[in-house]
């Protein structure tokens, strides 16, 4: 979902930045309020990071990348994640490739956009998880992040945008079929780590409950 650096003008950078700073200051008040939010997001942020570095693979004017964004958002709750994303890039802009400092919110936007959409339709209403919740909620979040991917090439300077962007929407079948067994996974464990007292403690402190106790129970049954 990163955009290749020169493809999209300085002026439709400049509105993205605005767009990312508004969505973020719209949520701002749900993280300041919540001081076990703050502990959340860098958790959020570290996971996120790992995967995304872990595995990636170039996919013509974008990359593939393994962003672990269900199993975070069900660990760690919608705003963490939120958050969690943006700090995320930006440690990895500024650590590992400078250069994405100029795409941050545009990269941002990619992941974020499709959160939100998935976090106020399925999540909201989700009462417990099983593979086929998880399937769904993969599926819209990363045709999400694939039409994100489109939009951006639509408004760029890319010679081939529709070309490019099937190359790409194709390359994000292989994550749809590998990270909800991820998110199971490790909803899982810390559903059997609520089964005893240092795990309880360790999760009251990381972990989203109201999701958590929604999903221990339908992945144990699953």
């Amino acid at each position: 979902m990163h955009i290749e650096i020169g493809i999209i003008s300085p002026e439709k950078l400049a509105y993205a930045s605005v767009a990312a700073t508004a969505l973020l200051g719209a949520h701002t008040m749900g993280l300041l309020k919540s001081p076990t939010a703050w502990l959340r997001t860098a958790l959020a942020a570290f996971f996120f990071s790992v995967l995304m570095q872990a595995w990636y693979l170039p996919v013509g004017p974008s990359e593939l990348h393994l962003v672990g964004a269900m199993p975070v958002y069900l660990l760690f709750g919608f705003i963490p994640t939120l958050f969690g994303f943006g700090l995320g890039l930006l440690v990895q802009a500024l650590v590992f490739e400078p250069q994405d400092m100029a795409h941050l919110a545009v990269n941002f936007l990619s992941l974020a956009v499709p959160l939100v959409t998935v976090h106020h339709t399925l999540g909201k209403k989700m009462q417990g998880i099983s593979v086929a919740n998880v399937l769904k909620l993969d599926a819209v979040y990363y045709a999400g992040v694939t039409l994100m991917v489109g939009f951006w090439l639509s408004i760029s300077n890319d010679a081939a945008p529709v070309a490019d962007w099937a190359l790409f929407a194709a390359s994000y079948t292989s994550l749809v079929a590998v990270e909800p067994l991820l998110t199971i996974g490790l909803v899982a464990l810390a559903g059997r780590l609520r089964g005893s007292r240092v795990g309880q403690r360790l999760l009251a402190a990381c972990i989203d409950e109201g999701l958590l106790r929604r999903a221990a129970p339908a992945v144990a049954s699953a």
